[in-house]
């Protein structure tokens, strides 16, 4: 039986659901759609590892490879080891039985937590769900309002000290190897130690035919002289120093270089105090902030504070998170994610906040050189050019590899800081070595897998975008780097299927294809960005922020390879604050446009699924009520006074039920919606009044990774007269 499957998941958006949610389903109702809810929050995935609760993420990721699939995704947290823990400590607090993050595994019991807790962490929830590729994208609705009403970009200087620094030698994108592989087969990742011993680092590696496998590693020393250099430069040049990372996604890999960056930054803590810090269990990799409030207990704790005090003077001054509260670039792995970190940036005069609560030019630091050069290329243009202007500019929609745990983010399972030299292999069946790297102690080897019939799907769905807008499709592909090149020749090999006469598809690297696509931008034109799974990541924030002020508001189709459909609901990275200002003053600032946008199609597939001819009546009345709401300013406002998320899902339910009264494909529909419209319209000022009444307070939401749903639902629907309308309804 057909049915639209809306995903519970964490913070601000699973606020934002309570609110939302009774709406859609009662007027999904009055249509004969059928909307239940799975909760794949980081609180449910935990519980449900120690049969706590049902796994409703694996039961999604089985609906995701059938032609039924109809999932709305809400943006979830993507787990960092901090998180993790304060995740486990509110659900122990509220009488669960599960047991302590073991940061050190020496038990069977405790090697058995570990992994349980390990597939928690990070990006969990995506490969899971994504059976398809990305079609990301703007509506024009969205794109018109910004056109309109052009938010606020900083002005440019010709002469900003802005720039990013990236390593360029060493790195995963220097030191990477690529191999496709010929026929179906398993493979094994193993480490020969210099003194002849082995150990297999993963074995039982399925693969297919025609998939890409990829190894890399970036050379830790060569990292360590980087970052040390990074420091020195920053402080030279006068301007903050920041690294942009993503220790949520690459949730081992990138933890463990936010530690480097940590010790890089404090030298002579780590030099004083580095054996007390590692006996106490404490690790740089988890930032500033959880070894400053750990550190309280130990008997050298206030020299270690004071080494931190010290080490701040004498370094050069770090980009601040929040430079009231003293949080700092360094304080917390997950805090600053560079697909959010690096646009708001650029949107910011190329500044960051420094420890003074002032603007300064700054040194991004991003290890890694696979995508840097992206980021280059925007700052270069932006100090030739000045400030992008949103009101006249183009737009950059994305096609995604992502299918089947594509390219980078599906690396989790194959990553490893190496223990001791020698060289890790990966080897078929056969035991013939397929790739090999020589290693040293500290090193971080990854090896990722990209399929071959997501390459075939993304390249027929960049071909299907190019042919529905008129749009150039450029595929950002690095001749220079071994995966891209294999991918290269794959997409030489499939384009050929499709008729491409007429449309314009190149073939650039990532700064030159970056370049070619700001030209444009600035021209008014558009251009597809067609990418792997993290530039999809990068790129579908980087240039919406930029062209709407936001991410949020992006329209994200997912067509399932094996038919069905995943719809995306936008970013939730501004999540967390979002909650603490809900808890301090009762206003949840929150946009909940991208939900909006994810329900039109969700709701045109479930008429095709199900034979449901209202389905689609209710999406197009959406898609009419949405455009109205944008033009009427409906958005939450930043601050208490205005309208919240609260009173924005008000006036989308009044939207909505005028524009079903009003349409004349079914006569029933509209005949049903005419009275709710008329009630709710009479009693706009009533239901604004008890919605804005409550502001300004705190509230009590009974826990932030697990809410108490009563507490949750009486925050998010203060008011009576709303409720009531819904329930007679």
């Amino acid at each position: 039986m057909a049915k639209i499957i809306y995903t519970h998941t964490d913070e601000a958006p699973l606020l934002a659901t309570y609110s939302l949610l009774p709406i859609i389903q009662a007027y999904a109702a009055k249509a004969g759609v059928e909307v239940e809810t799975r909760d794949i929050s980081v609180a449910a995935r935990i519980l449900a590892q120690f049969g706590l609760a049902d796994d409703a993420l694996g039961e999604l990721g089985q609906l995701a490879t059938t032609p039924e699939a109809n999932i709305i995704k809400l943006p979830n947290i993507s787990a960092s080891i901090p998180q993790l823990k304060a995740a486990i400590a509110e659900l122990q607090g509220k009488g669960y039985d599960i047991p302590d993050y073991p940061e050190h595994p020496t038990t069977d019991e405790e090697r058995d937590a570990r992994a349980k807790y390990d597939t928690v962490k990070g990006s969990a929830v995506n490969p899971v769900l994504r059976e398809g590729n990305s079609d990301r994208r703007a509506p024009a609705s969205v794109k018109n309002y910004a056109k309109a009403h052009p938010h606020r970009m900083g002005a440019w200087s010709a002469d900003s000290k802005t720039n990013v620094a990236t390593m360029g030698e060493r790195d995963f994108f220097a030191n990477e190897k690529s191999v496709v592989i010929p026929a179906d087969d398993t493979l094994t990742i193993k480490l020969v130690g210099a003194d002849g011993t082995e150990t297999v680092l993963k074995d039982g590696l399925k693969v297919l035919a025609g998939e890409v496998v990829d190894a890399t590693f970036m050379d830790v020393a060569a990292l360590r002289r980087f970052l040390t250099e990074q420091v020195a430069r920053a402080k030279a040049e006068g301007v903050l120093f920041s690294a942009h990372l993503k220790a949520t996604m690459m949730k081992v890999s990138d933890p463990i270089i936010f530690g480097h960056v940590v010790q890089a930054f404090f030298p002579t803590l780590f030099e004083q105090y580095g054996e007390q810090i590692k006996a106490a269990g404490l690790s740089p990799n988890d930032g500033l902030g959880a070894l400053l409030s750990a550190v309280e207990k130990l008997p050298e704790g206030e020299a270690i504070k004071a080494a931190v005090q010290q080490g701040l003077a004498d370094g050069p001054a770090l980009a601040m998170v929040d430079s009231d509260k003293g949080i700092t670039n360094l304080h917390v792995p997950s805090d600053v994610i560079i697909d959010a970190s690096m646009p708001a940036m650029i949107r910011t005069s190329g500044h960051m906040w420094g420890p003074d609560g002032e603007e300064h030019d700054t040194l991004a630091v991003i290890p890694d050189s696979s995508y840097a050069g992206v980021y280059q290329t925007v700052l270069d243009d932006c100090r030739a050019n000045g400030a992008f202007d949103p009101s006249t500019m183009g737009s950059v929609p994305n096609v995604g590899l992502m299918a089947k745990a594509a390219e980078e983010y599906g690396s989790h399972d194959k990553t490893f800081e190496i223990p001791a030299a020698g060289t890790v292999q990966v080897l078929n069946s056969a035991g013939e070595v397929l790739l090999s790297h020589d290693v040293q102690p500290g090193d971080i080897w990854r090896a990722c897998q990209t399929k071959d019939a997501p390459i075939r799907d993304w390249v027929k769905l960049a071909v299907s975008r190019a042919r529905a807008t008129g749009s150039p499709a450029v595929f950002w592909l690095d001749e220079n780097r071994a995966h891209d090149a294999n991918l290269i020749a794959k997409v030489k090999e499939y384009l050929p299927e499709h008729d491409t006469e007429g449309l314009t598809i190149e073939i650039m690297a990532p700064a030159a294809a970056c370049a070619y696509s700001l030209e444009r931008i600035r021209k008014g034109e558009d251009t597809i960005s067609v990418t792997g799974n993290v530039l999809r990541d990068y790129n579908t924030d980087l240039f919406p922020i930029l062209e709407l002020g936001t991410s949020a508001k992006m329209l994200s189709v997912v067509p399932l390879m094996n038919g069905g459909g995943l719809f995306e609901t936008g970013a939730g990275g501004s999540a967390p604050k979002h909650v603490q200002q809900l808890v301090k003053e009762n206003y949840l600032r929150w946009d909940s446009l991208g939900e909006f946008f994810a329900l039109v199609p969700s709701l045109e597939l479930y008429a095709e699924q199900a034979g449901t001819p209202g389905a689609k009546v209710l999406a197009a009345a959406l898609d009419r009520a949405t455009e109205t709401f944008l033009n009427e300013d409906k958005s939450p406002t930043r601050r208490v006074g205005g309208i919240d998320n609260r009173g924005s899902h008000f006036y989308l339910a009044l939207y909505w039920a005028e524009e079903l009264a009003n349409q004349t494909e079914d006569a029933e529909l509209a005949a049903a919606f005419k009275p709710l419209a008329e009630k709710l319209r009479a009693a706009e000022e009533t239901i604004v009044a008890e919605l804005n009444s409550v502001q300004g307070s705190p509230v009590d939401i009974g826990g932030y990774y697990q809410p108490d749903d009563a507490k949750a639902e009486a925050v998010m629907r203060p008011s009576a007269t709303l409720n009531e309308a819904l329930a007679s309804f």
